[in-house]
């Protein structure tokens, strides 16, 4: 039976252990960043306007397991480059769940025994599905499908035309659109307003000349 104690596991789940855990998996293409030469990357966190953006980190209002990596290009484009860079996530997830099992083996953390297994549990939930080669949503490969497909081929060898990592200049120019388009309708939404204000007021003035006149 789904009881109060499960509610609460699924909020802790759903709120604090999945979105700690994408964050991990991206922070995995920074370490590697410097290594490979990428150019200009960003890590956004969350989704929707801006409230900052400190150095390469780009943090927005609304965050809930919403974050990604961004980049324009690689100084080394070695076969060795991108398998270093496509697998550093899976690498750093790895590395963590390693840990963290290693010392709840040991006798640690084990005040909070329960959190840290479910941590554990959904950080090798995301390795399972950036390891293993598949395709995903509009025909893309995941990780696994890039490290293998360069391993055998040298080159990604799907249809699709989209980069598996966006370019951080055009995520940064898609949101300055965004943002546009949020501020014409504010603009517009002010403009409606007075309008309506402007219509009741010549409204009430109009009724208060009719009631003199009677």
């Amino acid at each position: 039976m789904f009881g109060l104690t499960d509610l609460i596991a699924l909020v802790i789940s759903a709120f604090i252990i999945l979105p700690i855990v994408v964050f991990i998996r991206e922070i995995g293409y920074l370490v590697i960043s410097p290594i490979v030469g990428v150019q200009n990357p960003r890590l956004t966190i969350g989704s929707g306007p801006r409230i900052m953006k400190f150095w390469i980190f780009d943090i927005r209002k609304y965050y809930h397991l919403y974050s990604w990596y961004s980049y324009d290009s690689l100084k080394r484009t070695s076969r060795f480059s991108y398998v270093a860079l496509y697998a550093s996530p899976i690498l750093v997830n790895v590395a963590v769940a390693v840990t963290i099992n290693a010392m709840l083996a040991n006798g640690m953390l084990q005040d909070y025994a329960t959190f840290w297994n479910r941590f554990v549990f959904y950080v090798f939930y995301f390795v399972l599905f950036d390891a293993v080669p598949m395709k995903t949503a509009n025909g893309k490969p995941n990780n696994g499908m890039i490290i293998y497909e360069m391993l055998r081929y040298g080159r990604r060898t799907d249809y699709n035309d989209e980069p598996f990592l966006p370019s951080t200049t055009e995520v940064e120019e898609e949101y300055q659109q965004e943002m546009e388009k949020v501020e014409e309708i504010k603009e517009r939404e002010v403009e409606e307003k007075e309008e309506k204000e402007e219509e009741i007021k010549e409204l009430k003035e109009e009724l208060k000349k009719e009631g003199k006149n009677v």
